[in-house]
C-alpha cells in the first residue's frame, strides 16, 4: 500500500516538472498554453532520460527536436505570408490562474491518465509514445521533417518504459 501511495506522489512529481517545462517552452514560443511539442521538449529533459533514450534508439538526435519544431512554427507563418523571424527576446509571461494546455496537450495528458492505471512511475518515454501515435499537429510534423518513422518511435518508447530499471 504505502509503495502504491509513493508511486502515486513521484507521478505526481513528474506531472509537475512535466507541465512546468512544458509552460516554459510554450512560453519561450510566444505562446501562452503549452502543445505536444512543447512536452515532447519538456519530457526530454525529465531526469529519468528515458524520452532521450528512445530518440536515440530510434535513429533521431533529441537535441535535434528543438530547431525542427522551430522550422515547423516558421514554415507555417511563411505558407500564409508572414515574415518568419523567430522572436529571440524574453518568454512571453504565463497566464495567472489554472494551468492551460493546447488541445493536443490535453490529449497527452488524457492519455497518461488513462494509461497509468498501474503502480509503475510515470516517465519521459510514455509522452514521447503518446505523442509519437499522434498524426497531426506541430510535433507530428517535426518528428516527419526529422525522418522519424512514428512506429518506430512508439515502439523504441514502449520498449524503453517497458525495459526502465527505475521501477
Amino acid at each position: 500500500m504505502f509503495q502504491a501511495i509513493r508511486s502515486k506522489l513521484d507521478n505526481m512529481s513528474t506531472i509537475k516538472r512535466l507541465c512546468e517545462r512544458a509552460e516554459t517552452y510554450a512560453l519561450q514560443d510566444q505562446q501562452r498554453e503549452p502543445g505536444a511539442e512543447h512536452f515532447l521538449l519538456a519530457a526530454l529533459d525529465l531526469p529519468d532520460g528515458t524520452a532521450r533514450l528512445a530518440f536515440e534508439q530510434a535513429g533521431v538526435e533529441p537535441d535535434a527536436l528543438r530547431p525542427a519544431i522551430e522550422r515547423q512554427y516558421a514554415d507555417a507563418l511563411r505558407s500564409i505570408g508572414l515574415k518568419a523571424d523567430i522572436v529571440a527576446g524574453a518568454p512571453m509571461p504565463a497566464n495567472p490562474g489554472v494551468y492551460q494546455t493546447t488541445s493536443s496537450g490535453r490529449e497527452i495528458m488524457q492519455e497518461l491518465a488513462a494509461t497509468r492505471k498501474d503502480h509503475s512511475p510515470l516517465l519521459g518515454a510514455h509522452v514521447v509514445g503518446i505523442v509519437a501515435a499522434m498524426p497531426h499537429g506541430v510535433a507530428a510534423r517535426a518528428l516527419r521533417a526529422l525522418g522519424v518513422d512514428p512506429v518506430v518511435l512508439k515502439s523504441a518508447a514502449d520498449a524503453v518504459a517497458e525495459a526502465s530499471p527505475i521501477r
